[in-house]
């Protein structure tokens, strides 16, 4: 699959080592730019960041820094392939796994002769590939005494996560690489994610202060859309007895507090427990006791839960920041510094009250928006704030570019290294989002897209927009989609909006989708991806929706005739659509395949389920034939033409397909993509179609599976197949 990378990175080669950069990436998760001293938020006084300061103070630190998709996982894919969340396939951190057979920055790296390790949090369900060293934490990872996943197995670490990944990354760094290469690592800090366990010598810090709350802790979400008042993360309703607010036993006052016990504690030995407590129960036991007496008012009892929240983040930042100060320290002293480029950002923003919210998703500002702050000796020029509006999709692009070596045509990201050389002042004019969705906090689905000055969010289950001018609203408290006076802001931001979602092939037939709560569609795909995992890689993959999986049924004797010498794989699903067809190959049924062929039928169900444009939903076959062709690239794909449906020919359904039939031509090369066409098999010669050849004017019967199967046969040996 990657035979093809020293194309994109021969340029490399004509950099001596020594002058190609070293690149640490330091990252946290859910580090809001609030509580980053260097950007002058809420909390520079109270909570200070030095470390992560000095590295804007001595390079830049970007002001319009924002993610893709405000999620953990999804963030991280986006940086790792450059790509927006529907073009790598990691949507949410629900189901989806991410696919390490793509493209990705370290494999670009690695192929262009530079040393690569990430260690800490990962959190994208498979295993790192493209890195020479992982070390990872599993899943979300722990606080206290946390395991650590290697290619050689989990071994539990006693000690605090952060100061531990800072150990393992120093370690690294002084004796785990060649000294000969230059080196990209990828320190990835846990915290401060929920649930916000301090390490131990930090957590009486603010033991007697009170920390400001944000003008918008008591939101009433008026003057936007009903969704923000349906959503499951506010600090006054949806904060946890144990896990978020640190209380032992049974939860006394369900009403206020959900029960989700605090894990953390029940990792940790007898010595660290006793230290916790002396500081934390003393405050427990006297707001439970106020809290019994019935003396606090509701506004009062969400105050002290946000006192125990902010306090909590903040002070998990407190290790993170030292850890950023102990890495600096050492390329200092071993003389790394003058040739690395050292980057600390998060992977999404986060809310600290604001809206009455802890937790990301929203396209609102605060989770938005995440830090980049960046030192490049030389390079960089110190102090420098620039206005460009950068976006985590160009993470990877820019990294190539500062090694010398080219981002591949599919990374939909752009390198901002022209704005770090001071040659260039934006990038871009507008970036777009996309949030899809997911179990957790009932955040509704949205998309949208924000220039310097407005923002425009498109909440699809509702059909609803929202439009914020950030100039005169900077909270966002007004959306002024229906006032009059914007209603040429808004035209322009919706032309935004769709020229933004056309460059990004942004359509429901091109965004990944599961149907994991159909409980057959489920368990076929969990058989499908175990059948590969026992029975390794097939000659011929059958792909596409209930036509292919009818191989299974009136097909069989057909399929047994042509093809039972074979060594098959059928991953047809009755009723997919292009999208379902994506999600499943992302997400296992194609993973270490390298077929000799493959024959591909799909779309027939986005014309009969939804009419999507023929334009859409040829969009999808294409990119289903991408992700084949990138993953293996010497596998012949058999494109069928969709097959004629429905009686007339001037039938509304008939004329989708046809017209999907047009334009996928396009995509047949005779090379690597070969068509084949059965429409003249099962159509009359009048254009009409019987229900002798299909049945219900869609489904093959036994006899037109036959004929399709004599077809197929007839195509690979064509192909010396």
């Amino acid at each position: 699959m990657f035979r093809n990378l020293l194309l994109f990175t021969f340029s490399a080669f004509t950099l001596a080592a020594a002058e190609r950069p070293n690149i640490v990436f330091i990252f946290s998760d859910d580090h809001a730019v609030a509580a980053i001293s260097a950007y002058e938020g809420l909390y520079k006084e109270v909570a200070p960041t030095p470390n992560i300061d000095r590295i804007g103070k001595e390079g830049a630190m970007f002001r319009r820094s924002f993610c893709a998709n405000s999620i953990c996982g999804p963030s991280r894919a986006c940086i790792l392939t450059g790509k927006h969340s529907h073009k790598n396939g990691y949507l949410s951190n629900d189901f989806d796994t991410f696919d390490g057979n793509q493209v990705t920055l370290p494999k670009l790296l690695q192929s262009g002769g530079y040393q690569t390790a990430i260690i800490g949090k990962w959190h994208l369900v498979s295993q790192p590939q493209g890195f020479d060293h992982w070390n990872i934490l599993p899943g979300q990872g722990n606080y206290y005494n946390p395991q650590f996943i290697t290619a050689q197995g989990t071994q539990k670490h006693e000690g605090y996560c952060t100061d531990l990944i800072t150990d393992f990354s120093l370690d690294w760094l002084k004796s785990g690489r060649d000294p000969k290469k230059p080196f990209l690592l990828m320190c990835q800090h846990k915290a401060p994610h929920r649930n916000w366990a301090p390490a131990l010598r930090h957590i009486g810090m603010y033991k007697d202060k009170t920390l400001p709350q944000p003008a918008s802790l008591f939101d009433d979400y008026a003057n936007r859309t009903g969704a923000l008042k349906t959503q499951r993360m506010t600090i006054a309703k949806d904060l946890s007895w144990g896990h978020d607010m640190n209380f032992h036993g049974k939860n006394e006052f369900p009403q206020h507090f959900n029960n989700l016990p605090n894990g953390e504690y029940a990792r940790m030995d007898d010595e660290q427990k006793k230290a916790w407590d002396a500081v934390y129960e003393p405050e427990n036991q006297a707001f439970l006791a106020e809290m019994r007496a019935g003396k606090l008012s509701e506004k009062q009892i969400t105050e002290w839960k946000y006192q125990r929240y902010i306090k909590n983040y903040l002070l998990s930042i407190k290790a993170v920041d030292e850890s950023v100060g102990r890495i600096l320290e050492y390329l200092e002293t071993s003389g790394l510094a003058k040739n690395t480029i050292v980057i600390y950002s998060s992977d999404q923003g986060f809310y600290l009250g604001e809206h009455g919210w802890y937790d990301k998703r929203w396209m609102f500002e605060e989770s938005l928006a995440m830090p980049f702050l960046i030192r490049w000796p030389g390079v960089v020029k110190p102090g420098t704030k620039p206005e460009a509006m950068i976006q985590n999709i160009d993470y990877a692009p820019t990294f190539l570019d500062a090694a010398g070596l080219k981002a591949t045509a599919h990374m939909q990201g752009k390198s901002f290294l022209p704005v770090l050389q001071g040659k260039q002042e934006k990038t871009r004019e507008a970036i777009y989002y996309a949030y899809y969705g997911e179990n957790t906090h009932n955040v509704a689905q949205h998309d949208g897209v924000r220039t310097e000055t407005h923002k425009l969010m498109y909440f699809p289950a509702t059909k609803e927009w929202q439009l914020f001018d950030l100039v005169k609203d900077p909270q966002e408290m007004k959306s002024i989609h229906n006032d009059p006076a914007y209603a040429d802001v808004l035209a322009a931001m919706q032309k935004q909006y769709t020229t933004l979602r056309a460059e990004y092939e942004v359509n429901d037939a091109a965004v990944p989708k599961d149907r994991l709560k159909e409980k057959w569609w489920s368990a076929r795909h969990q058989e499908k991806v175990q059948q590969l995992k026992l029975k390794g890689n097939p000659d011929l993959v059958f792909l596409g929706d209930s036509i292919t999986q009818g191989w299974e049924g009136k097909g069989a004797e057909a399929f047994a005739k042509h093809f039972g010498e074979r060594k098959t794989l059928n991953i047809g699903f009755s009723g997919d659509r292009t999208e379902h067809v994506l999600w499943r190959l992302y997400n296992g049924e194609w993973n270490d395949v390298n077929p000799k062929a493959v024959n591909l039928l799909i779309g027939t169900n986005n014309t009969g389920q939804v009419k999507q444009s023929p334009v859409e939903t040829a969009m999808g076959v294409r990119l289903i034939i991408d992700f084949i062709r990138d993953r293996s690239p010497d596998t012949k794909i058999i494109l069928n033409s969709v097959f004629p449906r429905s009686a007339g020919k001037d039938d509304e359904l008939r004329k989708l397909n046809d017209e999907v039939n047009r334009l996928c031509a396009a995509y047949v090369d005779d090379k690597h993509v070969f068509l084949l066409d059965m429409t003249n098999e099962y159509l009359q010669a009048d254009g009409t179609l019987s229900k002798e050849v299909m049945p219900d004017l869609l489904h093959l019967n036994a006899a037109s599976y036959e004929k399709w199967g004599t077809a197929l046969s007839a195509k690979l040996k064509e192909l010396g197949l």
